[in-house]
């Protein structure tokens, strides 16, 4: 049972990265403030996370009738140590020179946190708010996003091997459960407790399990789906709801929250319906997409910190080689 290659994932992750860098950029056309929702791109790599390492996971179950803890850390290790601490080592010389002391100390709880996998802990007891003005003193909150995966990647795998293989017969129900009460949490939470369900992984949960149920029911039935009506229309529909919620969502909308249900349908829509014939397919599958989709975790790890000395250095005003140099 093998994990075939799925360009057009990549293409996802391109659409994802580019959202979330678009919306850092704060970019503003003729007075209006575009890519207000693209903070929506996190759950998209949150979806995909939840589908590719189900897969990963049922299928080596399946195989060999066991799983193999240690390659499965090792390999994330080695995917994400690396670029995280080569971007950390970069970033220090910056923030030594242009930080303010107390942003210095902040800067260094940061980077702490973000080793430990626990920087969305620390942003949300600091008190600062995502999106906020106060983000661009903060070079490594974008971390809260990947210390949520991480989290995910420690305690899933054990519960999920665990449930598969011992309680198959309620795999499905144990899925559908954890969808159901982390989504009600999350809506209920964003209400009256934004921070904390912002940056925490139970509000989040059921974001990784729709890409759970998806891998789940595909290697259940041994394919996707195989109506071509349905795969030319539900591809389009779900890249429609994706688009809108990166137009139309911003810093006002409940999220995590039954509003999230929108771009994470669209994700799932694309992720069971496409096939190689489809529209949608072919464009999440254009070799620039894909190839932006192949860097998109350095791309994140990189983009936010420039963003932040950008905005210290006041770069997009004056002479940038004088404000550098001089």
């Amino acid at each position: 049972m093998k994990n075939y290659y799925r360009p057009e994932i990549d293409g996802l992750r391109c659409l994802a990265v580019i959202s979330v860098i678009l919306y850092h950029a704060q970019i503003i056309i003729f007075d209006f403030h575009s890519f207000t929702g693209g903070y929506i791109g996190v759950d998209i790599f949150f979806v995909i996370s939840g589908y590719l390492i189900t897969s990963i996971i049922l299928r080596e179950i399946i195989e060999k009738g066991d799983f193999s803890f240690k390659n499965f850390y090792e390999r994330r290790a080695r995917r994400i140590l690396p670029a995280l601490l080569f971007v950390i080592l970069a970033s220090i010389p910056f923030s030594w020179v242009y930080l303010y002391p107390i942003e210095l100390v902040s800067f260094s709880k940061s980077v702490l946190y973000s080793l430990g996998f626990g920087s969305n802990f620390y942003f949300h007891y600091s008190g600062l708010e995502y999106g906020s003005p106060e983000g661009l003193l903060k070079p490594f909150l974008h971390t809260w996003s990947l210390s949520v995966e991480e989290q995910y990647y420690l305690l899933f795998p054990v519960i999920l091997f665990s449930v598969f293989k011992y309680f198959r017969k309620y795999f499905f129900h144990f899925l559908l459960f954890s969808f159901i009460i982390s989504l009600i949490f999350a809506n209920w939470g964003s209400k009256n407790y934004p921070s904390l369900t912002f940056y925490f992984l139970h509000a989040r949960i059921w974001e990784l399990i729709c890409g759970s149920l998806i891998a789940y029911f595909e290697i259940k039935q041994g394919h996707r789906n195989k109506n071509k009506i349905l795969s030319q229309a539900l591809p389009i529909l779900g890249l429609s709801l994706i688009i809108s919620s990166i137009f139309f969502f911003d810093n006002k909308t409940f999220h995590p929250s039954f509003y999230t249900l929108i771009p994470v349908t669209g994700v799932t829509l694309i992720l069971w319906y496409t096939d190689t014939f489809d529209i949608v397919s072919k464009i999440l599958s254009y070799k620039l997409l894909v190839g932006i989709g192949l860097i998109s975790y350095s791309l994140y790890l990189w983009h936010y910190p420039i963003f932040v000395f950008t905005a210290k250095l006041n770069l997009t005003e004056g002479n940038i080689f004088k404000k550098l140099f001089i």
